[in-house]
């Protein structure tokens, strides 16, 4: 009886074996066309890293969130419509048809005048603290999620879309504050 279970387990297996390589190649091939969201998240990450139009600085920072939060903050939202002033250098606005050119030298910086005196804070590293924004994460994810500026309670954010922001996951918006750690500090 032994002899003929092992005869059956030598025939099968190497079809066993086929069957589950062939198997894990179809389920593999179905997650890569639709789109594993870890492999999103990655290409994210690079491309974060390819448009950042400052140097960054990674020292004791996860470098794929500061990655990720490039992405959101470069490519997906308008960070740099308000929080950049004036939003593109000398000749380099696209919206003139010239190649475009972030104005580097106060990126995030704030200093856009809005109506009702409105200015967009800045959000580069506080030169002291380091703190983006001078905020630590709790605090900043604090103002996202509620709109109320420690610095000027108990009115809330007029100009800033917190609303649409705070219905982000909070890893993006850590991802937002870590790439903000990374960028050089506007005085």
């Amino acid at each position: 009886m032994t002899s003929s279970i092992s005869q059956w387990l030598r025939r099968t297996a190497p079809l066993v074996l086929v069957g589950t390589a062939v198997g894990l190649y179809l389920a593999l091939s179905a997650k890569a066309q639709n789109g594993d969201p870890r492999d999103d998240e990655v290409s994210r990450i690079h491309i974060g890293y390819d448009i950042a139009p400052v140097p960054l600085n990674t020292q004791g920072l996860n470098p794929a969130l500061v990655g990720l939060g490039s992405y959101i903050i470069n490519a997906s939202s308008t960070c740099n419509d308000c929080h950049t002033w004036p939003h593109y250098a000398p000749g380099g606005d696209p919206f003139q048809g010239q190649p475009e050119q972030i104005n580097t030298q106060d990126y995030l910086g704030g200093g856009r005048p809005f109506p009702g005196g409105i200015v967009s804070r800045n959000l580069t590293p506080d030169p002291v603290t380091g703190l983006p924004a001078g905020l630590t994460l709790d605090e900043f994810i604090n103002v996202i999620h509620t709109g109320i500026d420690p610095e000027s309670p108990p009115d809330l954010l007029q100009v800033m879309p917190w609303p649409t922001f705070r219905k982000m996951r909070d890893r993006d918006l850590e991802a937002i504050y870590e790439y903000l750690s990374a960028i050089p500090s506007v005085p």
